[in-house]
């Protein structure tokens, strides 16, 4: 790294090398992917804070590298005997060294977790401070890093710069792209100690390996079902109790969580903040996220115990129990008819209403039910066909 100018009498002026640190090829290497990434988050929250201060200095190509997602190596031409590069200060020298001991002297007070630079630590211990600096000025939510606070601001500009060469398809954030990836590649990098598994996304890993460790210490004394943070269970005890405190200003409509409130707002406000790394299909909640990220893994973990039958969610086996138990207590209080499910008596109803609220975008005409609008399709391209082949013999003709 080349040495900053200096005054005879002090200090001077602070520039970017002083608070940067340059790596070779080899010493990129060295680094996992959590290191690489703090190293982006490290240098590129350490340029913003110089331009807070007044730095008004040409951008440096490291911080164009990271901010354009590419590696930020650099060929180094001042290289001891070792590949190791020449540092301006000792206290970069030091940082530079638990590279290669693996030392992580900076501990966290709160959990333990050690680091081996102290900028690593400043950023972790938001996660027990809940310090949140980047906020969005267009839906006010709020990010502890630059770097998801940036991705997050193109879910509103639609910005998608990262685009991959197989087919085109384009992504908002560089790891999207790398995990998209894998799906032309086969790649699946996270395996399951237990049974072997494995899997393209982590999160993915982690709502698989829940089914091998069961870990839900939180458990309702009423009905038995375990949770795995207290304040599910809080929301819970609540449903038994009946109390829903949080309504929606909206339209009324009541939770027995805060949680639950928020993810309902959402559909007023038309934001899904969760987005699928493979397909880009966005959702309102976590929840709903993990469900869909099943039909990626097809993983069913929830089974029946009388055929065996499995699903990716715990409400479509508890509905195909009800056709081994004959239950159906979803009743019609017009002709009596009893449903599985609450959808299938709200379909029923509409006989008797009269809604019909699927209408064809070619004709015009309305239906009950989104099935018969599909059968009816069928006969606009059936008729398109005929038509197709009445011309050709036409012009044979």
């Amino acid at each position: 790294m080349a040495a900053s100018s200096r005054t005879a009498s002090g200090w001077g002026l602070l520039s970017f090398t002083d608070i940067s640190m340059e790596l070779s090829l080899e010493e990129w290497q060295l680094l996992d992917s959590a290191q690489r990434h703090l190293y982006r988050e490290v240098t590129l929250e350490n340029y913003s804070n110089l331009l807070s201060v007044g730095y008004h200095g040409t951008k440096p190509d490291l911080v164009f590298k990271l901010e354009h997602g590419e590696e930020p190596w650099v060929i180094n031409t001042k290289m001891s005997t070792q590949n190791c590069p020449v540092f301006s200060f000792r206290s970069q020298l030091i940082v530079h060294q638990e590279i290669h001991t693996g030392g992580k002297p900076y501990g966290c007070n709160e959990c333990g977790k050690a680091y081996s630079w102290k900028s690593q630590l400043i950023l972790h211990q938001r996660s027990h401070t809940g310090v949140k600096p980047y906020e969005c000025s267009e839906c006010g939510k709020a990010f502890s890093l630059k770097s998801p606070f940036v991705v997050h601001q193109r879910t509103h500009t639609g910005m998608k710069p990262h685009k991959c060469n197989e087919c085109g398809k384009a992504f908002r954030s560089k790891s999207y792209l790398l995990v998209h990836i894998r799906m032309h590649t086969g790649e699946k990098p996270y395996q399951c100690t237990d049974c072997g598994k494995a899997f393209n996304m982590k999160t993915q890993l982690i709502v698989h390996q829940g089914a091998h460790t069961g870990n839900n210490p939180y458990q309702c004394s009423d009905c038995g079902k375990a949770f795995g943070r207290k304040e599910q269970l809080t929301a819970h005890l609540r449903a038994h109790a009946g109390e829903k405190p949080y309504g929606c200003s909206e339209c009324g409509k009541a939770f027995s969580s805060k949680s639950y409130l928020v993810i309902h707002r959402r559909t007023h406000t038309g934001e899904r903040p969760y987005e699928c790394n493979l397909c880009e299909r966005a959702f309102c909640g976590k929840s709903q996220l993990i469900i869909h990220q099943r039909t990626h893994s097809t993983e069913k973990p929830y089974e029946c115990s009388v055929c065996e039958k499995a699903y990716p969610r715990k409400a479509s086996l508890q509905i195909h129990q009800k056709t081994h138990s004959g239950e159906k207590p979803f009743k019609c209080s017009e002709c009596g008819k009893a449903f599985t499910q609450k959808s299938s008596l709200s379909e029923h109803q509409r006989v008797h209403t009269g809604e019909k609220p699927w209408k064809c975008s070619q004709c015009g005409k309305s239906f009950c039910w989104n099935s018969g609008l599909r059968i009816h399709k069928k006969t606009h391209r059936e008729i398109q066909v005929l038509k197709s082949k009445t011309f050709s013999q036409e012009l044979m003709l």
